[in-house]
């Protein structure tokens, strides 16, 4: 069984331990400076809302959204959520790229919600969980323990429109094995078994609606800006079997997921690695807007 730093083999975490936890983790990065300060001060046709804060701090964790100004009945509506994994950098950084370069270009034809940063504790202080050693994107289901979670559900039902397109930007990286699943195994009192990290992208649709052909027109348009995970020896990435190239599904709903949240039509989760010796910080970004894009485009071409 493989030792985590706190508790006890075998043995689920109390709330001692989880405050040993928390008192572990430390201000890395300025959420003020890499996050909110990237947030356009007037772009047209969209507004800037404060849709909450986080109780931990709410003057340094407010949460905002990038918002078509008018929402449109007859224009489809995009949600696109980055950041849920605070530590996932490409993610936040990802989608405040494509509101700030791309994001006009397709408002003629689509109603946009943005939420470039759900967990700004988790990007402050590199973590998958937020401070109550609560996973987030475990968490998108009534009544939820994790803020981050609650509020943006209760903002994006507080809208009432539908939502056709979801795009939720993600990253798996080295640390996935050496710290964050070993640590969920020990808050647990499990057994970790790591899985082999997928060098390159790969998106994850949803189980129940897999759309499979939307799905290749985001990893073919990736694959013009990084490289396309490769299967494993077992025709599988992080342990689900492939669908097609650099695809997996994951039942959303029930793992109450962020891509779970809405009913929308075409769903997909990004998963950049940063870590690859054939990644930037900047290729990475350039992936998930590409991601998104392909995304779009796709709906676009099929006139829905």
């Amino acid at each position: 069984m493989q030792s985590y730093s706190i508790g006890t083999p075998g043995q689920a975490w109390n709330d001692e331990h989880k405050q040993q936890w928390r008192d572990a983790q430390s201000i890395e990065r300025s959420y003020a400076d890499e996050v909110l300060a990237k947030l356009p001060n007037n772009l047209k046709g969209f507004s800037v809302i404060q849709y909450g804060a986080l109780p931990y701090d709410e003057n340094r964790y407010p949460l905002y959204a990038v918002v078509s100004e008018k929402i449109s009945l007859s224009k489809p509506t995009v949600l696109i959520t980055g950041g849920v994994h605070g530590y996932e950098t490409s993610g936040v950084q990802g989608a405040l790229q494509f509101i700030n370069n791309e994001m006009a270009l397709y408002a003629a034809r689509y109603n946009f919600i943005v939420v470039p940063c759900i967990s700004p504790w988790g990007y402050e202080t590199i973590n998958r969980w937020d401070p109550m050693a609560i996973d987030p994107n475990r968490s998108f289901y009534a009544n939820s323990p994790a803020p981050e979670a609650a509020q943006i559900m209760a903002f994006v039902a507080s809208l009432n429109t539908p939502v056709l397109v979801h795009v939720d930007l993600h990253e798996t990286t080295d640390t996935d094995n050496s710290e964050f699943r070993p640590a969920l195994a020990a808050r647990e009192g499990t057994v970790n078994h790591n899985w082999n990290i997928p060098d390159g992208f790969y998106t994850v649709a949803d189980t129940t609606r897999p759309q499979l052909e939307f799905q290749k027109a985001v990893v073919q348009a990736v694959s013009q800006v990084t490289h396309i995970a490769p299967a494993d020896d077992d025709g599988r990435l992080i342990g689900e079997p492939v669908q097609s190239e650099g695809i997996i599904c994951y039942d959303k709903k029930a793992l109450h997921l962020c891509g779970g949240m809405t009913e929308a039509t075409y769903v997909t989760t990004t998963e950049v690695y940063p870590d690859s010796p054939n990644a930037t910080a900047q290729i990475c970004n350039q992936a998930q807007v590409a991601a998104i894009c392909g995304a779009l485009d796709f709906v676009l071409a099929a006139n829905i």
